[in-house]
């Protein structure tokens, strides 16, 4: 089965513990990730910038290996996460901000990309939001 898996919720919050579960369980049961897609608050989980209390899951970091472990597909909203300070070298410089929070493997793209996702996918699976 082929999975679309969109997370809106923060990296501190069990949401993002439960879809990365879930993601690394899709996986080790034979089944495909056609897309990740971090949306609102989830943008955060691709910043290379949280720090981690040492009896913490980081999970920020965790889904950077897990991506990059298996050559996701992992796209992030680029409007939420210009509005939450999330950003690529480009955007950064576009913008005009000192640094860059974003690196690979994830790739900003708009909302059309869950779109999408939804359509590849025979499941779309999403985690957190209101």
């Amino acid at each position: 089965m082929k999975f679309a898996i969109a997370l809106f919720a923060p990296p501190h919050s069990p949401a993002a513990r439960r879809a990365l579960r879930f993601a690394e369980a899709t996986l080790a049961g034979g089944h495909e990730i056609v897309r990740l897609f971090f949306y609102q608050d989830g943008v955060h989980s691709a910043s290379s910038n949280p720090v981690t209390s040492q009896d913490e899951l980081d999970v920020a970091a965790s889904w950077s290996r897990f991506v990059s472990e298996h050559k996701l597909d992992a796209v992030v909203c680029i409007a939420a996460a210009l509005r939450r300070g999330v950003l690529n070298t480009e955007e950064a410089s576009r913008y005009q901000r000192p640094a860059a929070n974003l690196q690979a493997p994830w790739e900003l793209s708009g909302l059309g990309q869950l779109h999408e996702a939804a359509q590849l996918a025979d499941r779309l699976v999403c985690f957190g939001g209101d």
